[in-house]
């Protein structure tokens, strides 16, 4: 008899996801932090996975932890291992509850009246809806975690279908004692030499858009301070170390210390309906056709 296939490596991946929070941080406490976790327990778990890949992963060391060649070579693949994984769960729960369709959203979208044309036209369909972070539209969609999104374009749209539905207007964000507050209206000349923040890991498309980058005259936009998170960059304007460009929808959540002033001469920013490029699912086909007659236009 043929000899059976050796059984593929046995990874544990909370062991793999433990990995790349650690290599993320370079700092074992706080990725033990960040993981809920005691230090102790954490640098086992690496020990743990060190013992099954048979190499060292971090050198450990006063100034803190750095990934080993044997490390940086594992980052990458361990990625691409745990967003595998991912889409394999979301893809199998996919298929096991074609009467269900996620319905993602990002902040300042309201998609509340397609979602309950849906629920009245087709009452035994589970529908859900799940508030999505500005950089994950097409992520979710991808890894099946949702399986229709209405956000702002611009986003990749390989492997999706896109449907346009309406423009906001971008505004500037400044501080109320900025020289430009209260103004009727300002151009992009206006705020030539004035710095925009800059969001570390930021999708490049997304990032030039709203920081319209180029300029026209092909130049790039003065390089504001580097945040982690978008929320990072309201407390700059306020301090007066930067202004933004955002949606007008989004200027009724502003704090008291903003004020916003439209910016004229740029193309409005777009939101769009995404789904899965041929996805079969014939509530998503509904989706879109509530979408055109609540949202559009």
């Amino acid at each position: 008899m043929p000899e059976s296939p050796p059984p593929p490596a046995a990874f544990d991946l909370r062991l793999v996801w433990c990995f790349t929070v650690v290599a993320e941080h370079r700092h074992f406490g706080r990725a033990a932090v960040a993981l809920h976790t005691t230090q102790p327990s954490l640098s086992r778990q690496i020990h743990r996975l060190e013992r099954q890949l048979g190499a060292r992963l971090f050198e450990r060391t006063p100034q803190g932890n750095h990934l080993t060649e044997a490390g940086e070579v594992f980052l990458p693949l361990a990625t691409e291992l745990l967003h595998a994984a991912d889409q394999a769960a979301g893809r199998t729960r996919a298929a096991a509850r074609p009467g269900r369709i996620t319905v993602g959203y990002t902040a300042g979208i309201i998609v509340t009246p397609v979602v309950r044309e849906l629920r009245h036209r087709h009452p035994d369909a589970e529908v859900r809806t799940l508030h999505l972070a500005w950089d994950e539209p097409r992520p979710a969609l991808l890894d099946h975690r949702v399986d229709a999104v209405v956000a702002r374009l611009p986003f990749p749209a390989d492997g999706l279908e896109m449907t346009a539905l309406y423009d906001e207007p971008r505004v500037l964000v400044v501080s109320r004692d900025h020289r430009l507050a209260g103004k009727e209206s300002v151009t992009l000349d206006d705020i030539a030499d004035e710095p925009l923040p800059r969001v570390r890991g930021a999708d490049p498309l997304l990032s030039a858009f709203w920081r319209i980058d180029p300029r026209p005259d092909g130049r790039p936009p003065p390089e504001g301070p580097l945040i982690d998170a978008v929320e990072d960059k309201f407390e700059l304007i306020a301090a007066g170390q930067a202004v933004a460009i955002t949606a007008e929808v989004h200027t009724h959540t502003l704090r008291p210390d903003l004020t916003t002033v439209p910016l004229d001469g740029v193309e409005p920013s777009q939101v769009a309906l995404a789904t899965r490029a041929h996805d079969p699912n014939t509530l998503v086909t509904a989706f879109r056709t509530y979408a055109r007659a609540h949202l559009a236009g």
